[in-house]
């Protein structure tokens, strides 16, 4: 008796799930400020999302646990006197929050068990070190206190936040820093420049100590990410203008592991990491519809898209819990969906799961 073999998908247990419009967060003024990066940061308390603001920067802070329409008047984290253009929650402490600005300065700040009931314009600390706007924060991985900055002055510095000091400074980059990310550990990271070249550097060397030309034929901007395994996951586009994505060796750059070609959508494609699934979400500004692949070791493996649509993004930001995204159309957070096992608190019925 024959039987057929019929290879399973991958993605059999990948969908998204929007939730209802009272389970998400209505009249959130995003920032319109031209730069690509999130706008948007979320843990397993709070979602923050920078937001127009006049005479200064400012972002809003709003717990989980609520949801519904936000109030005009609702207090925002304003110490910025530029408009914010990152953030980022520490890994460390849910409480802790970093942003960057326009205004030259990072800023670290400690948000209140529950919702603000004033303006925070007060933060814990002050980093003054780059000479030009910083539009890159993120915290180290695995060592306390420890912040990395990028601006556009070309500088890379790596902060102690106890003290409020450099720790590192690194001015390996020619030109405008398009991304950074750290290792699993934090003994390195990546970086994304304007002249085209993706680069290893090891902070404790203060050095590049890998780079590659141009991983993308494309002349627009690329991002790039450490996966769990030590490889680097890039996103750019083609020479035709394409957006592609590619998976390199840190030890080897001359060949990739492997390149996938997208779609033609004009967004700069950024990339989030789901570590314990080894699969990386991806979405731009203006996509309406999100993606993920996985790259396992016999090639790429794209997840259909079925389930994923919303209106247009602005923003997009995720943990290992959560996953929001922001409207062009309508100023609205909407919940793409919580990772299995993790139930939204006081959404019990909104749910997605994925897997292998």
């Amino acid at each position: 008796m024959s039987r057929s073999i019929v290879r399973q998908s991958k993605f059999r247990h990948v969908f998204g799930q929007t939730v209802k419009a009272e389970q998400g967060y209505d009249d959130i003024r995003v920032s319109k400020v031209t730069w690509d990066s999130s706008f948007c940061a979320v843990n397993p308390k709070f979602l923050a999302v920078i937001v127009e603001s006049s005479g200064g920067g400012a972002f809003l802070v709003l717990p989980l646990v609520k949801s519904g329409r936000v109030d005009k008047n609702y207090p925002l984290v304003n110490g910025h006197s530029g408009p914010v253009l990152d953030i980022d929650w520490c890994p460390h402490d849910d409480n802790i929050l970093a942003s960057c600005s326009e205004d030259t300065t990072a800023m670290v700040w400690q948000i209140p068990d529950h919702s603000l009931t004033r303006p925070l314009s007060d933060p814990v600390v002050v980093l003054e070190g780059h000479s030009k706007r910083v539009g890159i924060i993120t915290w180290h991985p695995t060592a306390r206190n420890i912040l990395l900055t990028a601006g556009s002055d070309n500088l890379v510095i790596i902060w102690n936040v106890g003290t409020g000091e450099p720790l590192i400074t690194m001015d390996d980059h020619p030109d405008l820093i398009y991304s950074i990310s750290w290792n699993r550990n934090g003994s390195l990271f990546c970086t994304t420049c304007k002249d085209r070249r993706l680069r290893v550097c090891d902070p404790r060397k203060r050095d590049v100590v890998a780079e590659r030309l141009a991983p993308h034929e494309g002349i627009r901007p690329m991002r790039a990410i450490f996966t769990k395994d030590g490889n680097i996951f890039t996103t750019g586009f083609t020479r035709m203008s394409q957006r592609e994505l590619g998976l390199w060796d840190p030890t080897n750059f001359e060949e990739p592991i492997a390149l996938l070609e997208l779609d033609t959508s004009n967004g700069v494609l950024l990339p989030y990491y789901d570590a314990d699934a080894s699969m990386v979400y991806l979405c731009g500004k203006g996509d309406s519809t999100p993606s993920a692949v996985r790259s396992p070791r016999e090639g790429w493996a794209s997840c259909p898209r079925e389930g994923w649509t919303s209106p247009n993004v602005r923003s997009l930001g995720y943990s290992s819990s959560w996953t929001r995204s922001v409207s062009h159309h309508n100023d609205s957070a909407q919940k793409i969906g919580p990772l299995p096992g993790r139930p939204v608190p006081g959404h019990s019925g909104a749910r997605a799961r994925h897997g292998a």
